[in-house]
């Protein structure tokens, strides 16, 4: 069987915010127009969208084209519950890198990703020592850095 391309999809009230950040967290960047324009607005427009629905929807892609876009879409409601999916942020390089490697890069990326609007949701230990951190992005989805 061929694999399948995908996309993930977060909702949110504030896409083109959200969307910032995660282009910060991820070093992604954002998804260019469709061939023929020469930005998106110009592409909204051509297809009738209203202005006031201009800022639905965000929508990110990897500068290596190697993983996968992220969409961003508006939503009515608020996020009320935990996460069921989340993303593990791999900064350090996950557990095979040795801890005092890994380490000082995770709280690195901690802080900058506070700095930017995420919130420390906690800090989790593995054989007495500090192993991940959760974390909230600015709508309180929450995520892990490793």
């Amino acid at each position: 069987m061929t694999s399948i391309p995908w996309t993930l999809t977060i909702d949110c009230a504030r896409p083109g915010e959200l969307a910032r950040f995660w282009a910060l967290a991820l070093g992604y960047v954002e998804k260019p127009p469709p061939a023929g324009f020469a930005n998106w607005e110009e592409w909204l427009e051509r297809h009738g969208v209203p202005e006031e629905e201009w800022d639905d929807g965000a929508y990110l892609t990897d500068p290596d084209g190697r993983r996968p876009s992220i969409s961003f879409l508006k939503v009515p409601e608020d996020k009320v519950a935990k996460n069921r999916v989340h993303l593990d942020l791999r900064v350090g390089g996950g557990r095979e890198t040795p801890w005092e490697v890994r380490w000082p890069l995770v709280t690195a990326a901690v802080a900058r990703l506070t700095a930017a609007g995420a919130r420390v949701v906690g800090e989790h230990d593995l054989d007495g020592r500090p192993d991940h951190v959760v974390m909230a992005d600015p709508e309180g989805n929450e995520f892990c850095v490793v």
